[in-house]
């Protein structure tokens, strides 16, 4: 089994010890070992796994260590299939349905005997649900309006869709004269690729309009639950969002704990309690005692009117939060070691964008008036090569036109923007390129990607991309693996491999910016970046409007833990022509 497949099977074992009722602890075991072998490489869980070595990394155990070499040497676990085998699949259904997790899902079983969704639509129905300690009306309507909408409810959506529900809510959050302060947490403010649900935050001491403002958006499909202080809503397509409001004392505690990540929330109050303290959304109190740290706090809890502050009440340098998934951000953020994360302002430009002469929707006059909105020095033009025949990719000639266009473009200084003449190549199914050296040598760039034939076994894929990677005239890699998101499951690649393979030959991997793909993953980027791997974040533009698909990029380039430094299109004009010559010419590349 690969890595990724491996962390799936130890996600579901706790959520299958979840509805066994297991030891909460034994639960987080498992997650967290999942998490940690999201962050190696392929190439290391080999090597550690040959080698006996899978204890090494923190957080794998002694069993848990067994359990994924077995996973990884034979495709099969004889715990796992037990334990699937020991619980009903109905149950395991019932997950799919919003707001029943397996604890709720474990006590309707053994009060009510319900096993599926069938059987949980009929005691809803009946009103058996309604009678249970912990449950009532309000969560049995929740339940069956869950079931009815779950295929719609269960979707993630893709960051880029969430932030564009979510960013007007929040503006109009902060417009209003009961709200102090205002911001979206959860996954979308780590900057994750994908969403599940939109979580808001506000400071106000007058929750009832906000309440009832919330409620009455116009793209409101239904009202899932409203109280004094609360609220959830499902808006057009199936996305949920949520709203807590608390008192402007609490906000900035609230606002770190629903930003989340689940394992870096668990880390942090684990440290507080090193420090005899206990942390929640609530504050930051005191330990001992038997009260909770609701009570505690209004009793006189330590103060902290942001992040910044609770961090630091903790011995902590402010922590990113794009960094906050529970990789080792705590300990670097107490050794001062956490690195200055790049910026949507530091980028200069970028490489990946296509025009009308390929599958795009803009001239090479427009998508530079469009760059030069943006403040940027350069933009290059990297349209399709002539394999894309459905992306109407360019013969040599027109390729060549194209060139002799730009080059004309330039000279008159007519654009603000200056203009670099690449292509993206298309790495054929044995690794050669789609145009000869002699047409590619007359190019500022070249983008090698794959297009086709994306169904290859992993050995197969990850020497085709190598192969193209030795090409000369290579200069970056394109979305490296060719997922999309939620449509599309990455190639099967030897990610590690390849990186060691661009490394050597001084080729850059870009991280594809378009809110479908984002790739290369961020959980590759920090250990890659630290062996020097060039890093340039593309927005795979095929409109004008499209350039700005970079904000989405920033957001995995911080959660990969990347630095200004660390990415190419970070660096002004004179630089990056020089950087150009210095491959052209066959020289060593400055990294």
């Amino acid at each position: 089994m690969t890595r990724n497949e491996i962390a799936d099977v130890l996600g579901e074992i706790a959520v299958l010890l979840e509805l066994q009722g297991e030891n909460p602890f034994k639960v987080r075991a498992y997650q967290a070992g999942a998490r940690v072998l999201e962050s190696l490489e392929e190439s290391e869980l080999d090597r550690l796994a040959k080698a006996g070595e899978l204890q090494s990394v923190k957080g794998i155990g002694e069993a848990l260590a067994k359990k994924i070499a077995e996973l990884h040497a034979t495709g099969r676990l004889d715990y796992y299939e037990k334990l699937k085998a020991s619980i009903e699949p109905g149950l395991i259904e019932m997950l799919q349905i919003p707001g029943l997790g397996p604890k709720k899902i474990r006590a309707l079983h053994e009060k009510l005997g319900i096993a599926d969704i069938a059987g949980l639509t009929a005691a809803c129905a009946a009103g058996r649900v309604a009678e249970l300690d912990g449950f009532g009306d309000k969560t049995q309507e929740k339940i069956l309006a869950g079931i009815k909408n779950r295929e719609a409810y269960g979707r993630r959506h893709r960051w880029w869709e969430a932030a564009a529900v979510a960013e007007p809510i929040v503006a109009g959050l902060r417009s209003l004269p009961q709200v102090r302060r205002a911001e979206a947490a959860g996954s979308l403010r780590r900057g994750l690729e994908t969403v599940g649900d939109l979580d808001f935050i506000v400071a106000s001491a007058e929750p009832g309009p906000v309440v009832a403002w919330f409620t009455s958006l116009a793209q409101v499909r239904e009202v899932t639950a409203r109280g004094d202080t609360k609220a959830s809503v499902r808006f057009e397509g199936g996305l949920q969002a949520d709203l807590r409001i608390v008192p402007e004392e609490q906000f900035a505690f609230a606002l770190h704990h629903f930003t989340g990540s689940k394992d870096h929330n668990v880390q942090m109050r684990q440290r507080a309690l090193s420090r005899g303290l206990s942390l929640s959304e609530w504050g930051l109190a005191a330990a001992e005692g038997e009260a909770s740290v609701k009570e505690k706090v209004a009793g006189g809890g330590l103060p902290a009117g942001t992040e910044r502050e609770i961090f630091a009440l903790l011995g902590l340098h402010f922590i990113p939060p794009e960094l906050r998934e529970g990789l080792g951000e705590i300990e670097a953020a107490e050794r001062g070691e956490l690195p200055r994360l790049v910026e949507l302002g530091d980028l200069r430009g970028a490489f990946h964008n296509h025009t009308s002469a390929s599958d795009g929707h803009g001239s090479l006059e427009e998508m530079a008036e469009a760059a030069a909105a943006l403040g940027w020095e350069y933009l290059g033009i990297a349209d399709h090569s002539k394999a894309s025949f459905q992306a109407n990719g360019l013969s040599e000639e027109r390729l060549l036109a194209q060139v002799a266009q730009i080059r004309s473009l330039n000279a008159s200084r007519r654009l603000k923007t200056h203009l670099f003449a690449g292509v993206e190549c298309d790495v054929l199914a044995d690794g050669r390129l789609d145009f000869e050296d002699g047409i590619l040598a007359q190019l500022d760039y070249v983008v090698a990607s794959v297009h086709n034939a994306l169904g290859q076994d992993e050995a197969t894929m990850t020497a085709r991309i190598i192969r193209g990677i030795e090409n000369p005239r290579t200069t970056m890699v394109g979305h490296l693996t060719g997922r999309l998101l939620l449509r599309r499951e990455a190639s099967r690649v030897d990610v590690g491999k390849v990186i060691d393979a661009a490394i050597a030959r001084g080729v850059v991997i870009e991280l594809n910016a378009h809110p479908q793909r984002l790739d290369m993953d961020w959980r590759h980027w920090r250990k890659a970046a630290e062996r020097g791997l060039l890093c340039s974040i593309n927005p795979d533009a095929h409109a004008p409007s499209d350039l700005e698909y970079v904000r989405a990029g920033i957001n995995s380039a911080r959660k990969g833990w990347l630095t200004r430094g660390q990415v190419l299109n970070t660096r002004p004009l004179p630089e990056i022509k020089a950087w150009l010559g210095a491959r052209g010419s066959g020289r060593a590349s400055p990294a």
